[in-house]
């Protein structure tokens, strides 16, 4: 049973001895009054424990709002941050509970867990979790019944408890009841997801009598990080009826902001939400590895907007955090031949890496892993060609205890032997430039080698490798450019002083880059084997193999630049740049991590921000953000870590926001008309002309005030009518996109319709009409203010 609903108590059972129980409880989402019911499961009554049939609850996801954008492409300041309010802790005896407090009640501390006495005040809500329990394994005492103390959060709402339970011999209960969190008389104050700077809003107080009787009561309203007016009152508020009082609140600068609304003796409540800079925002990044500390020299605009600017440091997993993040996500990424070829070669090698790495491997995971890749290599290997040979080759030879794929690796190892060429080229085609040939060579070289596990193919790859060395050392003094030298020194393809030279030209083609790293350039018209360009992250991986054990090489930017662009969802590209870029990782970071790192940020000395890397969550990327005041101008910072770990990398990145400009280029233009005279709760139109060269696709962004909801209707009849082919709405944020046009069409006219939902004075953020892929083509249009009565 709930012994006490708002203020916490415990869940009781009544079953059989020893059974175990499931429970959970979540939250409805909705606000009313709901009598509360006691819960009751009936099971078998014999003594032993039964094994756990635990079964997970589904967690609502909450929306969070934010404080700044590092998106340097974005329009202005939306992120992570805390959204629609927090409630300090309801009281409630010791328990278990599968949820964490929020930042507790900002201006009182948390009360005891004791009813309040009369006269008292009452204690502050500000503790909202949707689900607040899961208990997989409940087991009930030799009388049958299990108790299950709880602290019940502040949300008032009803409650569904499910319980589910199973005796010894496999007898099975199940109950799904619920509670009312609930007050007999309580404040509400609706807050917006977000402010600008500068705005005024009159934000709604609801107060809600559940009695018989009128209450009269003070109501007040205080707020941290903005200004109040008018925020102490009388109310009355009928009985069986609510009340909504308007207060308003300005918001000076950008920051985090904290509303207590309190009704007399009876309800209190916390709610946060953050107020967003309206600048145009700045972002300086800069990147490294945590062998040793890192001092940065980082610069802000002098004119940033005060309480804009913030900071945010992220640390990137060394050689066992890629693996695993790799394994976890390879089979989800886009498939083609390159893609499911790496994925079966990964499949075979992660037991030998894990194991070397200090990781005991899953092998049921990597079982069903071969087996989706393997069936799709099987299918790409049916008629292949030489490039798609090597390609598929080495990872089919990763499983040599799979026959299938053990002859499959050897046949088409067997196939890249025999079309190398007696000149000792293999592939090539008309049209083909040297280097890709070169390129295409080494990659050939390679896949031979791979199969050196008999006499055979000993013999044919010491053959393959002689003829191309020749070929390599025959066009040494074509090999100009800086990728082609490393692939051919990464494949193991040279000796000698052949070795050297190349090894020289990778060093010199190594540019050194203002954030601290070093990454390897790319230049115009060089391509892969395959014909496709190669990035600079998959060029930096190869010039890391090339320069392993080379004294001269700035190896440890390389690494610093390969890890801060390594995404757990994409890793480094496609399937050709995350084999090259997993093999660099390991040359690099093959030391285990210590079990915990402490890294700290500091700005000319003085600690920003710190926290602690768990080598046991390497999938997982560290990140620490926080409020940077003062940062305009040039400072120092340092990034240090305790030990200092070669095998983490970091990227830091400083943001705040300027006063917004007129821009114009690229021959776009933009006029966007708001609404004259907007209410809350009627709909108001926004009409806007974009003026573009024909045959540009264009994008166009509006930021909205605060509380202000777009009309969907008014732009699904945009795309029918094919003024625009399609469209986004984020917090905060309209995206709208326009196809191209014919020649001499006339500039693009739409118009639709917002709801404001909030009355005041707000800031509607910039607009701003950009072409996709084209950089230097924008225009930005300023904030504009709309009044909303």
């Amino acid at each position: 049973m709930i012994s006490r609903g708002m203020k916490g108590g415990a869940v009781g059972f009544v079953l059989g001895v020893g059974a175990v129980v499931v429970l959970g409880i979540v939250g409805d989402s909705m606000r009313g009054l709901f009598g509360a019911s006691a819960a009751a499961l009936s099971g078998d009554a014999e003594p032993p424990m039964m094994e756990v049939a635990a079964q997970s609850l589904a967690k609502k996801s909450m929306k969070s709002f934010g404080s700044a954008s590092f998106d340097e492409g974005g329009l202005g300041s939306r992120g992570a941050g805390p959204g629609g309010g927090g409630m300090a802790p309801a009281p409630s005896a010791a328990a278990p509970v599968m949820a964490e407090m929020d930042d507790a009640d900002a201006f009182a501390e948390q009360e005891k867990s004791e009813p309040p006495e009369p006269g008292a005040a009452a204690p502050t809500r500000a503790w909202f979790p949707e689900t607040f329990l899961f208990e997989p394994l409940v087991v009930t005492d030799a009388s049958g019944q299990a108790t299950v103390p709880v602290r019940v959060p502040d949300r008032l709402t009803q409650w569904r408890v499910l319980a589910l339970a199973h005796s010894r011999s496999g007898a099975q209960a199940g109950a799904v009841t619920s509670f009312a969190g609930t007050l007999p008389t309580y404040v509400d104050p609706v807050l917006p997801p977000f402010l600008r700077a500068g705005d005024t809003v009159r934000l709604p107080v609801q107060v809600v009598n559940t009695t018989d009787k009128e209450v009269v009561a003070a109501l007040k309203v205080d707020v941290r990080g903005a200004q109040v007016e008018a925020g102490s009152r009388t109310v009355k508020v009928p009985a069986r009826g609510s009340a909504v009082e308007l207060v308003t609140v300005r918001a000076q600068g950008a920051g985090p902001v904290t509303v207590r609304a309190s009704l007399g003796d009876a309800d209190a409540v916390v709610r946060d939400f953050d107020v967003w800079a309206t600048g145009q925002p700045v972002v300086q990044t800069r990147g490294g590895s945590l062998a040793a500390p890192r001092t940065l020299s980082l610069s802000m605009p002098t004119d940033a907007q005060a309480g804009s600017e913030r900071v945010r440091l992220q640390v990137y997993p060394g050689a066992l955090g890629v693996v695993r993040a790799e394994l976890a996500a390879v089979e989800r990424r886009p498939g083609d031949v390159t893609a499911d070829a790496y994925a079966l070669l990964l499949a075979g090698q992660a037991p030998t890496l894990l194991q070397a790495l200090g990781e005991t491997p899953d092998a049921a995971v990597l079982k069903a892993l071969a087996q989706v890749a393997g069936q799709r290599v099987l299918r790409a290997a049916r008629a292949p060609s030489v490039d798609v040979a090597t390609r598929l080759a080495e990872g089919a030879l990763a499983h040599p205890d799979n026959p299938v794929l053990a002859r499959l690796g050897e046949r088409l190892v067997d196939q890249v032997a025999k079309a190398q060429r007696p000149d000792g080229t293999c592939q090539g085609g008309e049209g083909w430039p040297l280097q890709r040939l070169l390129v295409a060579t080494a990659d050939c070289a390679r896949t031979v080698r791979a199969a050196v596990g008999t006499d055979a193919g000993k013999q044919r790859a010491s053959a393959f490798t002689a003829r191309s060395a020749g070929v390599f050392e025959r066009y040494l003094p074509q090999v100009k450019d800086g990728y082609t030298a490393a692939v051919l020194l990464a494949e193991g393809a040279v000796t000698g002083g052949v070795a050297d030279a190349l090894r020289t030209r990778v060093r010199e083609a190594v540019k050194q880059g203002a954030d601290g790293t070093a990454s390897l350039s790319v230049e115009p018209g060089t391509v892969r084997a395959d014909g496709q360009e190669p990035s600079v992250v998959e060029a930096t991986a190869m010039a890391v193999l090339a320069l392993q054990g080379d004294a001269k090489a700035p190896l440890a930017d390389l690494g610093a630049f390969l890890l801060a662009r390594y995404s757990p969802g994409q890793g480094w590209g496609d399937g050709q740049a995350n084999r090259v870029g997993l093999r660099a990782a390991l040359v690099l970071f093959r030391e285990p991590l210590p079990a915990q790192v402490r890294v700290t940020l500091e700005r000319d000395g003085k600690t920003v921000t710190e926290g602690t890397y768990d080598a046991k969550a390497l999938r997982e990327v560290l990140a620490l953000e926080a409020a940077a005041p003062g940062s305009a101008g040039t400072h120092a910072w340092t990034v240090r870590a305790e030990p200092a770990v070669p095998g983490l990398g970091f990227s830091l990145a400083l943001a705040a926001t300027v006063p917004w400009k007129n821009e114009a280029k690229g021959g776009l233009e933009l006029t966007v008309d708001g609404p004259k005279d907007a209410r809350v709760g009627q709909l108001a139109e926004v009409r806007v002309v974009l003026g573009a060269p024909s045959f540009m696709p264009l994008v166009f962004q509006q930021e909205l005030p605060a509380g202000v909801q777009v009309d969907t209707a008014s732009l699904d009849a945009l795309v029918s009518s094919g003024r625009i082919a399609s469209w986004e709405v984020q917090d905060g944020l309209l995206s709208l996109r326009i196809a191209p046009r014919t020649q001499g069409a006339a500039p693009v006219q739409v118009a639709f319709r917002v709801l404001p939902t909030l009355a005041g004075t707000l800031q509607a953020g910039a607009s701003r009409l950009d072409v996709p892929g084209q950089p230097g083509a924008t225009s930005l249009l300023p904030p504009t203010t709309w009044a909303v009565r």
